[in-house]
Parts: structure tokens; C-alpha cells; sequence
């Protein structure tokens, strides 16, 4: 039967402002780090394979390109560009199918457009997401040495951001889209946000129901000055995961010498009309030595992350959470050990 199939093979939708690659063979070669000068669309498949572990993007320790196979690792098989027209063609036609609704993935510093892809699949697969998985991918390197490139990559991409958000509110009748961002992608997506409150429909604003911000790369004092009210004011539900045993948070605070709002060292950054989660005693796998990536890795997050979006329990009904400083009265939440 299907059950005993050795890989699932997951379609996800993508918007970009990468430059395609002409003449690009492999599924992972067709976008690379250069900005385009538009959105470019289309959809990815990718493989889970059967005995995928949670959490986990399986990949070959090395030669990935010769020993990859989709039944032991998360590849990135397919990509296919589309028009706009069509693509939003067939997004519509999942929200007539009573698809309750899209999420959309802004990846964070350091990842290739594969690396997103791959990312998305997996986060959409374990935390059993019904709806149609989207990302977002901005012209990004895959090495740390690119961070402040990265950074204003990140504000570049804003614009076109806007454009695909606006978009997905205007031309599919989806009720509630769920907007998840990692790392430095919530410099994007809070931005998109602010952006788009003076320039869409508030009902289509409002189709935006639920913010996750994951270990973002947000100064901590412009989150909560700027950002947070602005935020707060469109009346979607927000979730920030922070830690601090964030080494990338760690190491871009050396470099800007700033507090950011992803990292909970020194206390939790309590905003009314923002659920604030202190994922420090998360078990992570250490990827790369950076435990920046506990939102995909982490079992408590993406169980917590089902609850929420796929159960849509709030905060206080969620297990595996302790209220802080107590239950009668908690002001933020944090992970149990």
C-alpha cells in the first residue's frame, strides 16, 4: 500500500527574489545567491523518506551530490517555475478544497534556496500541517561569513516580500495564513507586516492570523519600541521562541553588540499581545556547532508548533510549557526540561 511507499514526496509552494539560474540542470542549481529583480514563482517537491526521524533533514555526511537518494535523506527532487497566473490558480483551487490554510517559511541567515525547501518539507511534515506549505527565499549565501550581506539582503527583500504577501491575501480566498520566520527572515517578514497595514485591505491584513517568530535577529529595544506594537495592533496571534543558548544569536550580538529580541539571556522580553516562549532547555541537535536551528530540530517546539497551529490551542492550554512567574498570572512561558 502507500504506507509501505520508501519516501513521501512533499509539494511546496515557493515565492522568490533570487535570480534563477539559465541553463541550471539540478534541482538545487536553479536558484542561486544573486538578486532578482522581481518574484519569481513556482512549487518544489521533496522527499521525507520513510524512515525519516523528527526534526531531522537527513542528508549524506558528504558527497551529497553522488550519494544522496530519497529514500534515506530529504532531497530537494523537483522545481518548477510558474506564472504568476498559475500559481495562484492552483493556490486557489486548495483554498476551494477547504484546505484551511497556508504556512509560509522565511528562512533565516545562511541557507540556500535547497536548504529552505528542504527545511520547509520537513517542518510541514512533522508538525502534520494539513494545509499547502509555502517559503519565502531571499538571495542568501550558504556561509556565515556572508552575515552582513545577508543582513541587507533581508531589508531588499521587504519589497518584494510585501509583494507576495499582498498577493496571496488578494488573489486566494484563504481565510487564515500562518507566517513562520527564523532567524534574521523576521527582519523580512516584521518589516512586510508593518508595510503592508498601510497598504492592504485590513480584512486581508487580517487573513494574516498567526505570527511566529523564531530566535529572531531583531534588536531587542527596536522590537519592543517599533516593531511589537505595530505588530500587536494587527491582531493576529504572535508567538516568539527565544533562547539563550543561542550561539548565532550569540555571534551576531558580538558583531552588532546589540541585545536581540531572539535571545532570552537577561531575561524574557514581556509584550502584551505577544506569547513569549523560552525554548533555552530545548533538546536541539547542535547543527553545525550553531543551535540556531531549535525550531525545526527541537521536538518540544514542533509538538508545540502543531498545537498551536494545527490544534490552534493557546498558550495556556498547550502542553509541555511552565507559566512564569506563576500560573495565576504568567507574563511568558518556558519549555519543561
Amino acid at each position: 500500500g502507500a504506507d509501505e511507499a520508501p519516501f513521501k514526496v512533499v509539494k511546496v509552494y515557493f515565492g522568490t527574489d533570487r535570480k534563477p539560474v539559465a541553463g541550471a540542470q539540478e534541482p538545487r542549481e536553479r536558484f542561486g545567491d544573486e538578486r532578482g529583480q522581481a518574484v519569481t514563482y513556482g512549487f518544489t517537491e521533496v522527499s521525507i523518506p520513510r524512515g525519516h526521524t523528527t526534526g531531522e533533514v537527513e542528508s549524506p555526511w558528504f558527497l551529497r551530490r553522488y550519494l544522496e537518494t530519497p529514500r534515506r535523506h530529504v532531497v530537494l527532487m523537483r522545481v518548477q517555475l510558474q506564472g504568476p497566473d498559475v500559481f495562484y490558480g492552483e493556490l486557489e483551487a486548495h483554498a476551494k478544497s477547504r484546505v484551511r490554510s497556508p504556512l509560509i517559511f522565511v528562512h533565516g541567515f545562511n541557507n540556500t534556496f535547497e536548504d529552505t525547501a528542504r527545511r520547509t518539507a520537513q517542518i510541514a511534515h512533522d508538525i502534520k500541517f494539513p494545509g499547502v506549505p509555502q517559503f519565502y527565499s531571499r538571495p542568501s549565501g550558504g556561509a556565515v561569513r556572508d552575515y552582513i550581506s545577508d543582513g541587507n539582503n533581508a531589508d531588499q527583500a521587504v519589497t518584494y516580500l510585501k509583494v507576495f504577501l499582498t498577493e496571496i491575501a488578494e488573489r486566494a480566498t484563504f481565510e487564515s495564513v500562518t507566517l513562520i520566520a527564523h532567524s534574521m527572515g523576521n527582519r523580512a517578514l516584521t518589516r512586510a507586516i508593518m508595510g503592508l497595514r498601510n497598504e492592504i485591505q485590513p480584512a486581508n491584513l487580517r487573513k494574516f492570523r498567526e505570527l511566529i517568530l523564531a530566535a529572531p535577529d531583531i534588536d531587542a529595544d527596536v522590537f519592543r519600541n517599533e516593531i511589537a506594537p505595530a505588530l500587536v495592533a494587527t491582531k493576529a496571534g504572535i508567538t516568539l521562541y527565544a533562547s539563550s543558548a543561542d550561539e548565532a544569536l550569540r555571534a551576531s550580538k558580538a558583531v552588532n553588540g546589540a541585545r536581540w529580541a531572539g535571545d532570552s539571556e537577561g531575561g524574557a522580553l514581556v509584550i502584551p499581545g505577544i506569547d513569549y516562549i523560552d525554548a533555552t532547555n530545548v533538546d536541539t541537535s547542535l547543527f553545525g556547532g550553531l543551535r540556531h536551528a531549535y525550531v525545526a530540530d527541537s521536538h518540544n517546539v514542533l509538538n508545540d508548533m502543531h498545537a498551536l497551529i494545527v490544534n490552534r490551542l493557546p498558550v495556556g492550554k498547550r502542553l509541555g510549557l511552565d507559566p512564569l512567574p506563576d500560573a495565576a498570572s504568567p507574563k511568558y512561558w518556558r519549555f519543561r526540561r
